[in-house]
């Protein structure tokens, strides 16, 4: 008797055999999942996206529909990859050599999009391998990446430039009230400081409790005398 697989595929949904689904995964109609790509487990794949061969994804990844992860493509757990959102693999994309014979899988090499963990890429952007989205960084929707995002920053516009950082929330990090260089969140209270290997920003080791609050914001109307 065979066993049931401990994960969902929607009719319609093309897995191959030769792939590797993590328990509790999800994938829904018309998803095409190449042979040899590797799913952890609690993974959801929307509608009609597409995940390349070899690609590999962490534990709760969450690709939303229409989106296309083409290998070599690495997504650390817990990342978030918005609709129709797509990761490039070619430096130099064309469909024909130089003496218009169709290019083979030996005639280029592809190259990948790292995304570390918690990081999220939103609708319609697009990622232009070979570049690599930081830990809990947030590309925008529409954006288009070229070059590498550190963790916690906040990239929009095309290309992609750094607009804020965020949080793990997804908060934007306000500066912290006691004049250093740290940064608040101010939905959960976390407090992040530079990382200069990565020149992003880190969780810090103290506990929340010991965090700087937010630097307070200045009233406009207090600044021009107004009065209720």
């Amino acid at each position: 008797m065979t066993s049931k697989p401990a994960y969902r595929v929607a009719p319609g949904a093309d897995v191959s055999d030769a792939a590797s689904i993590g328990d509790g995964s999800s994938i829904w109609h018309l998803a095409q999942v190449r042979e040899g790509a590797t799913l952890g487990e609690s993974c959801v794949i929307g509608r009609g996206a597409y995940i390349g061969t070899d690609v590999r994804m962490g534990h709760g990844c969450k690709i939303q529909n229409y989106a296309l992860v083409y290998e070599p493509a690495r997504l650390a757990d817990g990342v978030f990859v918005g609709p129709a959102a797509v990761f490039t693999n070619d430096h130099f994309p064309r469909a024909v050599n130089p003496d218009l014979t169709p290019k083979s899988a030996s005639d280029w090499d592809p190259v990948g999009v790292t995304c570390e963990q918690g990081s999220s890429i939103g609708a319609r952007a697009v990622c232009v391998a070979p570049v690599t989205i930081g830990a809990w960084a947030m590309v925008a929707a529409g954006a288009t990446v070229v070059k590498d995002v550190p963790p916690h920053a906040l990239v929009a516009g095309v290309p992609a430039k750094r607009l804020a950082w965020v949080g793990r929330s997804g908060e934007k990090l306000l500066p912290a009230s006691d004049g250093t260089d740290a940064w608040v969140c101010p939905t959960t209270g976390e407090w992040y400081i530079p990382d200069e290997t990565s020149g992003g920003l880190q969780l810090a080791t103290s506990p929340v409790t010991d965090a700087p609050r937010p630097a307070e914001l200045e009233d406009p109307d207090d600044k021009d005398g107004a009065t209720e």
